[in-house]
């Protein structure tokens, strides 16, 4: 008869898939990384398959190893819930969020008050692009995410932060800085600055420029969000983004297009079983408020 995993190695395992690391997933544990690689090691002997590829500077889960984190970590998350319910909740004394999102705004405010208020919880913050957040976070890789319209799913929860709509991005010196509001046909000569490949905006912008049987010759992709602010700056050319996704820039303007009347949500996105952990709460708490609080700011500037 085979031996069952231990709770260790099952443990082992889920922290260094969750951190993607030996030694980090070991740091989080607050044991050696040979502790973690051994426990790893004996529950693949013990289920007779590898659980990691091994490549140079990251690991990637095989098929079996996915199909046990998608269960392990279910198990860890319940864990934390039930050592939350027996302990002190009178304050947050520590902890560890891992968060993703598709665009640097709302995100990095949100993450600069949280540290404000609660300094000894560590975020790991990274963008990606809309089609690989989404991923991630479908296969448990995250705690939770900030994204644009987020694919339907029964296995999270969504709570919706703010809507808003496509600008055409521009320096303050452009031709068509002073225009109250910009036609896509408008922009057929300009360089069109977008982000790269699996992001929403590059669906969005691709469907409306077939939908108006426009032609642009020239169209930009950058990597990243803030290789997009930085073409837009060195006047590259005019990026479609969604208002107030970007931090503001006095040489820069934002100007609605006709063409794209339509709003989008931006969402926070949590595994349904950790929505419930008081971390991703007192997270989600801050997201609501400062986003309430930006939007109060900025009808109040209309109202002036």
């Amino acid at each position: 008869m085979n031996t069952p995993p231990s709770p260790y190695q099952i443990k082992a395992f889920t922290h260094v898939a969750r951190e993607g690391s030996f030694s980090l997933a070991a740091k989080v544990l607050g044991v050696t990384q040979s502790s973690v690689t051994q426990h790893v090691g004996k529950l693949e002997t013990v289920m007779g398959t590898q659980l990691f590829i091994r490549r140079r500077g990251a690991l990637e889960l095989t098929r079996a190893g996915r199909e046990l984190f998608a269960i392990s970590d279910r198990l860890t998350t319940l864990e934390q819930l039930v050592n939350e319910k027996i302990s002190d909740f009178s304050s947050l004394a520590d902890g560890h969020i891992k968060l993703i999102a598709n665009a640097p705004r709302p995100a990095m405010p949100i993450i600069a008050e949280y540290g404000k208020r609660y300094p000894q919880v560590q975020i790991d913050f990274t963008l990606y692009d809309w089609t690989s957040a989404m991923s991630l976070l479908n296969e448990r890789q995250v705690d939770m995410a900030i994204i644009t319209e987020p694919a339907e799913s029964a296995t999270v929860v969504t709570h919706e932060l703010r809507r808003s709509r496509y600008m055409a991005y521009m320096r303050c010196d452009h031709r068509l800085a002073n225009s109250d509001v910009v036609s896509l046909r408008d922009l057929q000569n300009e360089t069109l600055v977008l982000p790269g490949d699996g992001s929403l905006t590059q669906r969005v912008v691709n469907a409306k420029i077939r939908k108006h049987g426009l032609t642009f010759s020239r169209i930009l992709k950058t990597t990243t969000f803030p290789m997009v602010k930085e073409a837009l700056l060195h006047n590259l050319g005019v990026g479609l983004l969604l208002e107030n996704s970007l931090y503001p820039s006095q040489n820069l303007v934002a100007i609605p297009v006709l063409e794209m009347p339509e709003t989008y949500r931006d969402c926070v996105v949590i595994p349904k079983d950790k929505n419930d952990l008081r971390l991703i709460k007192s997270f989600l708490g801050v997201c609501i408020e400062l986003v309430v609080s930006e939007e109060d700011a900025l009808d109040d500037a209309r109202c002036q």
